[in-house]
């Protein structure tokens, strides 16, 4: 019977162009590689358009772009016939708006603070700018307030069958509260008298909303009535005309009327610097609601729980749980309504506990905390592991200083990272980190001991702990913190107070105290609620700060080697020792075993096999540094020197050239590799912005971008007398075995370490993607399906590996011998082995047992030296010579090689690698 744990997953993006019909359609092909869950992006009902699902406007209804309900019970029979369940994305931090279709939204926008939705956002309606007192700002103008207004793009607009007048704006709708309504209709009094008195009644009444809303609803009704008749329509023609910004005084009746909402237009851009309601990031259509709220979360969970109950999901991924007040009461809540909801599933549904995993960012030194009772996270800590362990430490240091050379810029991440922690606080999260200093305040204002801490040494200091900060946030609360919370904020104070002036240093260990000290009983109540939402507003801060500040810009700063650049990395970590790997895996195993393990996701700076490609240039640094000065030379004619610097800058053409040769898709001619030229400036244009240096998002160098993208066709015009790209080509093919050597090792590694392997649609092939939306790209599952049909071993496969379906058959074998040894995987341990011998080095080796069943997994790693020029991703057997895989076991019984089929017996208490790898780089053993 199906297990609501899944044992493989394979993850599907849906949106408008991939329908929930159209992954029905892939469940069987998903089912014949092995796996047993669907893992779903965001189905609910999502802004019009939306290619990813995360900006739902509707908690309760499934996307009718996806094909709504009926789609998802034909998904949910397809799943069933092919014994395969399906864990669902869910969003609880955030909803989306603008536009004019999330309700709840709306609603906040028409009534203010009085709306019943006004809690349900994270709304300061008492900010520092008084113009903003009571209001919402609303920074959806692409031009300036007044701008707008001149140009009569913000204009009134009705729909009548609602009975609604509302500002609309290019795409966006924004609805008069009752009194603007009165006031609009004023201009025609005698036909629209009686609407007139019962929104200016409903306004009156707004603070009693039993009273209010259904004298508003009245007025609606009547005034759409009169709107089916021809005097009520020229009355209407009349009342609008007056609002015309075509003229003085209709530009200033229309700013009168919206001087009186609660709502204050503004320009996009003012967002950053005085946005009063919490966002996700620094988007301005993405507004975080308060799941803490136990109406908000009946809400915006019911469809969830009822998906649950009803048999059609059998898990959740929780996107963004850092984003949360409380990510530990959230979790605990869902698993406790999710458990009571499940006792209604019906006979036949998957069996088991909900299974729950959270995306969260660990750091390298960071666990997930068990008593927030989730199977784990979605995976980007082994994504982490699974590289790490796959790069030569040797290179580190030789990349760094072949980097600072070339670019001037530090070999140090760490201060790549603080640089851009701090532009990041300056540029895009001003308004938040305002906010955050003024709840400081507010609480140093009530205590004599504080009272003269100004706002101004608060910020300060407040931005210094940011910057410093060496994970995404803490978790204190009213309890006060736990010792791994204490130990954050000491190691954020320490490197904090290397930077601070000395006189107010006092003030950063008086932040520390409010932020992570002592627990809130003690305090008046007033208090403790202005202290825990201090609190709870630094660690919703300390997140974006360094998801923007690391991932969305030092990443795209600092080039030692992108491939460990990666969401859940860090660059400062360039490897990973074997042995802390194996620890890594032993601790999922005792703690987390059903925790989710990707190599790839739609959020990856680059797909598992450019990223892991680009390993091999750790093992040879000393070839990458002659390639590359080559490289920089012959191009130096396509460089431009702009009156901003040299373009493309030292960094942004290092950058350039590792991604070709990481990405270039092996096979492809140079002749015919334009598809991939607009694939590579969709990355660099992105990559040049998010940097932050030469051009941006909210402000592109026109003249900078230009000259990078005529260097890329440069690069690609291989008329040239300097032509370099059939060089570069040559590199990639060059590397291309040791890539893919590593490319297998990785894979196996995932399908048997303890976790639930994730496949990430489309990368059962070779996965040469790059940033979104490359990685979002359609996928080919009809060449897929027809690699299935065909039945070749691998050890043949591999004499074809360019094509990917060597890596397609290995796990859909690995994925069979999972099914059929499952007790195993889910609760065998986890051993290290060590080989001996000359190359033990190049070998990386556990062994897993449960009961009377035995598992070796053995994978070839940092094998370049040994390749030489081998066109295969086979180290020559030859090449091991006298090292060995000790068992340590006495037993002599004979193992079979789960992708070969192969029977091996160990000789001399091991087996030889010589025989171990002889036709595959890596081998998965078994012993009944």
């Amino acid at each position: 019977m199906l297990s609501t744990i899944p044992r493989a997953t394979i993850r599907l993006q849906f949106h408008q162009g991939f329908t929930l019909d159209d992954g029905a359609a892939v469940i069987p092909y998903a089912a014949s590689l092995g796996m047993s869950h669907l893992y779903a992006s965001p189905i609910l009902k999502a802004r019009p358009g939306s290619t990813h699902g995360y900006d739902i406007v509707d908690h309760n209804a499934i996307n009718p772009e996806l094909g709504g309900e009926s789609a998802l019970q034909r998904l949910s029979a397809t799943l069933r016939a092919h014994n395969m369940g399906l864990i669902l994305d869910i969003v609880p931090n955030h909803m989306g708006v603008g536009g004019g279709d999330n309700t709840w939204w709306m609603d906040v926008l028409e009534w203010g603070r009085a709306s019943r939705y006004a809690d349900a956002f994270d709304i300061d309606w008492s900010p520092p700018d008084p113009a903003l007192h009571g209001k919402i700002m609303a920074p959806f103008l692409g031009e300036f307030y007044g701008a707008a207004l001149q140009s009569g793009d913000l204009r009134l607009a009705c729909d009548a069958p609602a009975g609604r007048v509302s500002v609309v704006y290019h795409e966006h709708v924004f609805p008069l509260s009752p009194a603007g309504m009165a006031m609009v209709l004023k201009a025609a009094p005698r036909r629209f008298a009686d609407a007139i008195a019962h929104f200016t009644a409903a306004a009156d009444l707004a603070d009693r909303q039993e009273i209010a809303r259904p004298l508003a609803e009245t007025a609606r009704h009547r005034f759409a009535g009169l709107l089916e008749t021809p005097d009520g329509q020229a009355g209407l023609a009349t009342a609008l005309a007056r609002y015309e910004p075509n003229s003085t005084e209709g530009e200033h009746r229309l700013h009168d009327l919206l001087e009186t909402q609660s709502y204050r237009l503004t320009y996009w851009r003012a967002a950053a610097d005085e946005i009063n309601w919490r966002r996700f990031f620094d988007i301005n259509t993405l507004a975080g609601i308060r799941v803490e709220i136990p109406w908000v979360f009946s809400e915006s969970h019911k469809l969830i729980l009822d998906l649950y109950a009803r048999g059609i999901i059998d898990g959740v991924r929780i996107d963004h749980v850092d984003g949360l007040a409380d990510p530990r009461a959230y979790c605990r809540k869902l698993r406790r309504t999710l458990t009571a909801a499940g006792r209604a599933r019906p006979p036949g549904a998957a069996s088991g506990p909900p299974y729950i995993i959270v995306e969260k960012i660990l750091a390298p030194h960071e666990r997930l905390r068990a008593d927030w009772l989730t199977d784990g996270t979605t995976g980007y800590d082994f994504m982490n592991e699974g590289a790490a362990v796959l790069h030569d430490p040797e290179g580190a240091k030789p990349l760094a200083d072949l980097w600072h050379d070339l670019t001037g810029r530090s070999g140090d991440f760490d201060l790549e990272e603080r640089d851009a922690r701090r532009q990041v606080l300056r540029d895009n999260l001003t308004s938040e980190w305002n906010a955050t200093a003024a709840l400081l305040h507010r609480l140093a204002a009530g205590d004599l001991a504080t009272r003269d801490i100004t706002l101004t040494a608060l910020r300060r200091a407040l931005a210094e702990l940011l910057i410093n900060f060496p994970i995404y946030r803490i978790y204190a609360g009213a309890g006060g913190s736990t010792d791994n919370d204490a130990q954050t904020m000491d190691w954020a104070l320490a490197r904090a107070l290397r930077s601070f002036r000395v006189a107010d240093r006092g003030l950063l260990y008086q932040i520390r105290h409010w932020l992570a000290d002592r627990p809130l009983a003690r305090e008046p109540l007033e208090r403790r609620s202005l202290h825990r939402r201090a609190m709870v507003r630094f660690q919703q801060l300390s997140a974006p700060v360094a998801a923007k500040s690391v991932e969305d810009t030092a990443f795209y700063r600092y080039g030692r080697l992108l491939s460990r650049n990666e969401v859940g990395s860090t660059p400062a970590q360039f490897s990973l020792t074997p042995a802390a790997f194996h620890a890594a895996q032993s601790q999922r195993a005792a703690n987390l075993a059903h925790a989710m393990l990707a190599t790839a996701t739609h959020d990856h700076k680059r797909g598992e096999d450019t990223r892991i490609r680009l390993a091999v240039l750790s093992e040879i640094p000393e070839a990458w540094q002659t390639a590359l000065a080559r490289w920089m030379r012959l191009n130096s004619a396509l460089v431009r020197d702009l009156d901003s610097g040299r373009a493309p800058s030292e960094a942004d053409e290092i950058m350039l050239y590792q991604t070709l040769i990481a990405a270039w898709p092996l096979g492809t001619s140079v002749q015919t590799a334009d598809g991939f030229r607009d694939r590579v400036w969709g990355w660099w244009e992105k990559s040049i912005r998010e940097a932050k240096l030469r051009s941006e998002w909210a402000a592109p160098d026109e003249a900078y971008e230009d000259a990078c993208r005529q260097f890329l066709d440069g690069i690609f015009d291989v008329t040239r007398a300097t032509a370099t790209l059939g060089e570069i080509v040559a590199f990639a093919q060059r590397i291309g075995p040791a890539g893919a050597l590593n490319s297998l090792g990785q894979i196996v590694l995932k399908y048997t370490v303890p976790g639930v392997p994730d496949l990430y649609q489309g990368t059962e092939f070779w996965d040469q993607s790059l940033v979104d939306p490359d990685n979002r790209r359609p996928v080919d599952f009809a060449a897929r399906i027809t690699a299935r049909t065909t039945s070749e071993t691998c050890e043949n496969l591999l004499l074809h590996w360019q094509d990917g379906r060597i890596k397609q058959t290995v796990i859909a074998q690995l994925l069979a011998f999972r099914a059929n040894n499952r007790t195993l995987f889910d609760h065998g341990d986890y051993t290290a082995l060590e080989g001996t011998g000359s190359q033990a080095s190049h070998v990386l080796a556990f062994a897993r047992s449960h009961g009377a069943g035995r598992l070796v997994v053995a994978i070839s790693r940092l094998a370049t030296p040994l390749l030489g020029e081998a066109p295969l991703p086979l180290v020559p057997m030859a090449a091991w010579g006298d090292t060995m895989l000790p068992l340590n076991a006495t037993t002599s019984a004979p193992w079979q090689n789960v992708l070969t089929g192969q029977r091996i017996v160990p000789a001399d208490g091991g087996f030889g690698l010589s025989d171990l790898f002889a036709t595959m780089p890596v081998a998965v053993l078994h012993q009944a």
